[in-house]
Parts: C-alpha cells; sequence; structure tokens
C-alpha cells in the first residue's frame, strides 16, 4: 500500500428526520482495496455520494491526493478521477450497452455519434473484463448480472485514482465474481484506490486490505483484513454476533398439503419442461447459477410473462394465470430480484407502497381511507423493524434493506398464501438479513409457503426445507435439505441438457 489518497474527516449530513452521517472519517491509500461495511442505512452509500459529488455535505473536509476538495457534482469527481459503480443500476434500458458505456461522452465522426467506434472500444473493455457482452445488444435485454458488468466497465473507462464498488457482487455467478476480482487486484496492482462495500463476509477476507466499518451515520473503527476475524468484523457492525448455521432437517410437517403444483412449464428460451410442487408451511429453495431460469420461471408463474405451455395448480385446482392480477387473486405474491424496477414506486411513500397490492380494500366510495392505510402500514413498519422516519417518508430516501422489507409489506398486507422471494437479501447487510431470515420462517408457521431463489450458497442451506436446482431453463437436481451439500448443489447447477 503507498501513500493515503484519500482522507475525508468529520463529515457530517443530514436529510428530513434522518441524521445520516455523524462526523465520519475514511481514509484510503493508493494501492489499497478498502472494505466499508455496516447494516443497510448505517450510511455508507451516503458517504460514497458525498465523495462522488451526487449529495454535498453540510460539514467536514475531504482531501484527495493531498488537496482539499468539495465536489458539487459527479462531473467534477470523474474529472478529478473518481469513479463509482453503483448498486442500484444506472442505464438507459432503451439504448445499445456501447451507448451507455459512453453516454455523454460519445464519439463522432462528421457530426454524427459513432456508434461503430464506441461498439469497437466498449468490446476492448469487455475483452479486459473477461466476459462475452455484444456492445451493439439493447441494454434492457440484458440480466442484472449483465448489466452489473456493463456498469463496470463504463467506471474503467475512464482515466480513474480511485473507484467505489457498491455491492458490485450481488447480482453476479461465481465466475463473475472470479473476473471482477481479477480486475479489482489488476487495478490494485496499478496503483489505484478501491473502495469496496460488500455484505459478503467471505468476499471481504478475500479480496480487500482494510475494513472501515459504520454504524447508525457513524465511525465504528477500521481493521486490518488479515488479522480480523468475521465475527469481530459482524460484532463492530451489529452489536452481536450472527451465525449462519445450514438447516439440518426440514421443517416441514408430515404430510403438509401441496399449495401450488406446477406441470411441464415451457416459456422461452429459459423454461423447459418444468414442473415442482410447494408444499404449506415450506420454504422451498431455488439454486443455480446466472441464466439457469429461476426467475424466467418465477415470473411465468406469476403472470408477468407469458407461458406457451404447461400447468399451474393452487390447492389441487386449475389455475388460469395469464397476467400479475390473476396471480395476485390466486394468493400469490412476487418479492422482485430488481425491487426498484418492479417492486416499488420509489417517488411514493411507505405507507403508498404497502398498499399498493391491496388498493380497493382502502378505498371508502371515491377516495382512498388515507388513515386506514396509514395505520396498516404503522404496523408492518413495527413488526418488519422498518427503519424510517414515518409512514410518510418517500421510499427512495430509505437504505436497500429497508426498502426491501416495505415490499415485504405489500404482500403481507395483501395476505398472500403463497410468496415468491428471489434474491431476498441481496445488497442487504447480515443484520437486515437475519430480520428477513427470522420473518421468512415465522411466515412458514403461519402456514404460508414460499419459494426462495438465491444465487448464495449459505442462504439456500440455512433457510430451504428442499432445494431445487436449474441449469440452462431445466430443472436438473431436487434434494430434500437433509441431503443437500454445496457440492451436490454445484453438480447440478452444471449439468448442461
Amino acid at each position: 500500500m503507498g501513500d493515503v489518497m484519500l482522507r475525508m474527516k468529520g463529515i457530517d449530513k443530514s436529510f428530513p428526520g434522518v441524521h445520516a452521517l455523524d462526523h465520519v472519517d475514511l481514509e484510503v491509500k493508493s494501492g489499497e482495496v478498502h472494505a466499508l461495511m455496516g447494516e443497510n442505512g448505517a450510511g455508507k452509500s451516503t458517504l460514497m455520494k458525498i465523495l462522488t459529488g451526487i449529495y454535498s455535505k453540510d460539514s467536514g473536509t475531504i482531501e484527495f491526493e493531498g488537496k482539499e476538495m468539495e465536489f458539487t457534482t459527479p462531473k467534477e469527481a470523474q474529472d478529478t478521477g473518481i469513479a463509482i459503480v453503483h448498486q442500484e443500476l444506472n442505464m438507459m434500458n432503451h439504448l445499445t450497452v456501447a451507448q451507455n458505456i459512453f453516454i455523454g461522452r460519445e464519439m463522432m465522426k462528421g457530426g454524427l455519434i459513432d456508434d461503430s467506434q464506441m461498439n469497437r472500444e466498449a468490446k476492448k473493455l469487455f475483452d479486459r473484463l473477461n466476459i462475452d457482452i455484444n456492445p451493439a445488444e439493447t441494454m434492457g435485454n440484458l440480466t442484472v448480472g449483465r448489466q452489473q458488468m456493463c456498469e463496470i466497465a463504463k467506471a474503467i473507462s475512464r482515466e480513474v485514482k480511485l473507484i467505489v464498488f457498491d455491492e458490485p457482487s450481488a447480482a453476479l455467478t461465481e465466475a463473475e465474481i472470479e473476473e471482477l476480482f481479477k480486475i479489482i487486484r489488476d487495478l490494485r496492482a496499478k496503483g489505484l484506490g478501491i473502495v469496496y462495500i460488500s455484505h459478503r463476509m467471505d468476499e471481504i477476507k478475500v479480496i480487500t486490505d482494510r475494513v472501515t466499518v459504520m454504524r447508525d451515520g457513524s465511525y465504528v473503527g477500521t481493521l486490518i483484513t488479515k488479522d480480523s476475524t468475521k465475527d469481530d468484523i459482524i460484532n463492530m457492525m451489529v452489536g452481536r454476533v450472527i451465525y449462519e448455521t445450514p438447516k439440518q432437517v426440514s421443517n416441514v410437517p408430515e404430510g403438509a398439503p401441496v399449495v401450488l403444483k406446477v406441470e411441464h412449464l415451457n416459456a422461452g428460451r429459459l423454461v423447459k419442461d418444468v414442473s415442482f410442487e410447494l408444499h404449506k408451511g415450506e420454504i422451498l429453495g431455488f439454486s443455480g447459477l446466472m441464466g439457469a431460469g429461476r426467475t424466467e420461471t418465477a415470473r411465468v408463474i406469476f403472470g408477468a410473462d407469458k407461458k406457451e405451455s404447461g400447468d399451474i395448480f393452487i390447492n389441487d385446482n386449475k389455475a388460469e394465470i395469464k397476467t400479475t392480477e390473476d396471480a395476485v387473486k390466486h394468493g400469490i405474491g412476487y418479492l422482485s430480484e430488481d425491487r426498484k424496477r418492479f417492486g416499488l414506486v420509489i417517488q411514493k411513500t411507505v405507507a403508498e407502497n404497502a398498499s399498493m397490492a391491496s388498493l380497493p380494500d382502502f378505498i371508502q366510495g371515491l377516495f382512498i381511507d388515507q388513515e386506514k392505510e396509514q395505520r396498516e402500514a404503522e404496523q408492518y413498519v413495527k413488526t418488519l423493524n422498518i427503519k424510517t422516519p414515518g409512514v410518510d417518508q418517500l421510499v427512495m430516501n430509505l437504505s436497500g434493506g429497508n426498502q426491501q422489507k416495505v415490499v415485504i409489506a405489500k404482500w403481507l398486507i395483501k395476505n398472500c398464501d403463497i410468496l415468491i422471494f428471489d434474491e431476498p437479501t441481496r445488497g442487504i447487510d447480515v443484520g437486515a438479513k437475519s430480520e428477513i431470515y427470522h420473518l421468512m420462517n415465522e411466515l412458514v408457521k403461519q402456514g404460508k409457503s414460499i419459494i426462495m431463489i438465491s444465487s448464495e450458497m449459505t442462504e439456500i442451506l440455512r433457510m430451504s426445507d428442499r432445494v431445487i436446482v436449474m441449469c440452462e431453463g431445466r430443472i436438473t437436481g431436487e434434494l430434500p435439505i437433509e441431503e443437500v451439500t454445496q457440492e451436490r448443489i454445484m453438480t447440478a447447477a452444471t449439468l448442461r441438457n
């Protein structure tokens, strides 16, 4: 590690009703990967938004390469050599991959945008990242994981000195994470400073040199990664130790009825002859690599995508599900992996989002009964421990974990019996994760049934009563939790048809 490249001292920031940062310090050296950790709502993203000119600080100082800086726009930060790869993707879905990467600095030829040149330059970036993405592809056609890799390519396409990765691996496969780590090591070797925000403890131990921990908007301390244990870091983050013990035995009662039966479902390239059953009070884990077809299967069951053939039965009755409204009427709720795109209207309040799936229940005459809406929302804010100043707070001002809890509240108010949790803890810290796991266990005890799609092996092993593995659109394995091992899942997940 070299000299101190970045020094943030006494950074303070308040929003209406929230003291987001309380005199926070951060120091990053050149040639260092520095982890920034803390529960959702700890202030990590706010601190990085101040560094990159998205927010202005209320007080404190930022020194970059020995000079005091005041970034009032993201462009000023970029021009100084600071880039950020955001957790929540910030792409124009209707433009091509290359157009997204070079947006605002398009290559021109004879007064026109030179798409061919941009495609060539984007291809060079992808070659450097060792990934195969067509620069001319429309961004909206890519998976979340592929879009994330484009965001990384966009960041490294600038002449950066310091790069912030905000949950970069949350939507990536193991192979993609390995490629990401190769890139990060390469950047570190070239003397760049890297801030790495992640909740995945194993990653922190593998890729980072030091760890700074934040809690409730304050600086807790900085540790040298190799000299620290996972429990040291988690204790600093949450003030308690959280163990992720794999489930040894299924909690589903003997002879529990089948609440959902899917037979020979086909849709597009990634849902091929899918058949399975879900029992009352069961958490059915869906495992597999990115592009295995798990989300696509869920979207067909939920009526978000059209099925080509196959049958869906709910409580032994054949269900015609052609739209999401049909699915909701049949008692199915869906928590999308991309909560901002499909789960929430972030410009609306907590109460408005929570009541969204049950709006007819809140209408009195021609108007929405706002008192009833607020009462219900307040009950679930309390039950789910949603950190918000009140139910009138806009969802966009909440942290990722608390946004996810608002989506859960929406389906609990609707009282759905079958819940599809798609990457339920993506981008969520260990404390909020633990709360969501507890909540899922409570829901199945109450007789609800959950399909849980997860790319995190520890989550699959900890939460599932039974595991279904998919590869390239087909089910390639089905195992009771007693027989599940990481090796068996990975074998089935790579079982090409």
